[in-house]
């Protein structure tokens, strides 16, 4: 089957699309090669959210949890056993694509235990345990954007590790990732890493965006607030975008390393399923296409998508003076904007450690029962 127009639409203008999902039943039946084939995803993204649900249904991860058990394996290391072995699997699933693309797709997520999201060391440390136990040429490693972070972002990339940069919520924090990603380069140049096998994304983090703003919008009650509903997400993801053009492919110092063979750090649009059914379901795909980005989406986002999405081009260039206006207008409007910034990353730590907890303890308990 041929790829979907719209895919294809969104491919001529720039965009990758990856799928925000991974399970052992989706590697095991098949349907992973069948979204690859029929619905032109060409990479996956995972979280500890969608772990914990792939893990805690089914009986598909039953025969391992049954040896794990066997072997006296704690719950901790049994959970990175699980997800390792289908992250390894996926990769040689997406395996072609990353051979066809030179490596800028054909890439599997792995993220890093979220509890460590204020530990720079430990988070090294494990985001090369994880890089060896896959050891995938496509595997990104994900590593949060928090401040205590974005030094072992730099470290791991240092080491010649691909990385996933997740958890980024305000342009002030991406700029920071983009100086992270250019040292972590420059230290594997001077290492005398290949830099073309190093691969990065900065995940974006869209809907949430608009669920927190919103909120505070309709709290504030005025008619100029409630104008301003529903879109701060895409301006934001815009400014981003902006962002970084202005602050890496316009950096002199990113452009040496380039010309080294470096590969470009492409903004990854996260959290893109819409969470106001008022809003165009694919609100934060179609608005958001354009040169150097990749868009991951749950598999409704991207049904949606295919089905009737409205893919117009590049969508993002040429944005930023209107979402700039935007954002002035959410200031004037009253919207803390640098409070909503440390809500949200605190928010998305602590909803990935609760569904990280959660996954322990329900494996706790299963591998008890084996």
């Amino acid at each position: 089957m041929s790829t979907p127009a719209n895919i294809d639409a969104l491919a001529a203008a720039g965009t990758s699309v990856w799928l925000d999902d991974l399970s052992r039943d989706r590697l095991r039946s098949g349907n992973l090669a069948e979204v690859i084939e029929d619905k032109g995803v060409v990479g996956v993204t995972t979280n500890p959210a969608i772990f914990a649900n792939a893990m805690s249904q089914g009986t598909a991860y039953d025969e391992q949890l049954r040896e794990l058990a066997a072997a006296d394996t704690p719950a901790e290391t049994a959970v990175f056993e699980m997800a390792a072995l289908d992250v390894a699997d996926a990769c040689d699933v997406f395996r072609p694509i990353y051979e066809r693309t030179q490596g800028l797709d054909g890439r599997v997520s792995l993220e890093v235990d979220p509890r460590l999201a204020n530990e720079r060391e430990a988070t090294v440390t494990q985001a090369k345990e994880l890089a060896a136990k896959v050891d995938r040429e496509n595997l990104m490693i994900k590593i949060p954007a928090t401040e205590e972070c974005l030094p072992a972002i730099a470290d791991v990339l240092a080491e010649g590790i691909s990385v996933n940069v997740t958890l980024i919520f305000s342009v002030s924090r991406y700029i920071q990732v983009m100086e992270a990603f250019v040292e972590g380069i420059s230290r594997a140049d001077e290492a005398g890493k290949d830099l073309s096998t190093i691969h990065s994304v900065a995940s974006f983090f869209v809907s949430r965006v608009d669920t927190e703003i919103d909120k505070r919008l309709d709290a504030i009650g005025t008619d100029a607030a409630k104008e301003l509903k529903g879109k701060a997400g895409v301006a934001n993801a815009q400014l981003a975008y902006d962002a970084f053009k202005e602050n890496l492919l316009n950096n002199p110092d990113w452009n040496k390393l380039a010309e080294k063979g470096a590969r470009v750090q492409r903004p990854l649009w996260a959290s893109t399923s819409v969470k106001n059914p008022e809003y165009p379901d694919t609100l934060y795909v179609t608005e958001l296409a354009g040169p150097r980005t990749v868009n991951t989406m749950p598999e409704n986002t991207l049904d949606a998508t295919i089905d009737h999405g409205e893919i117009r081009g590049d969508t993002l260039s040429g944005t930023a003076e209107d979402a700039r206006a935007i954002f002035a207008g959410l200031d004037e409007a009253g919207v803390n904007l640098a409070d909503v910034w440390v809500v949200l990353e605190e928010e998305g730590v602590q909803k990935f450690v609760a569904s990280w907890n959660e996954l322990l303890g329900t494996l706790s308990e299963q591998l008890e029962a084996k």
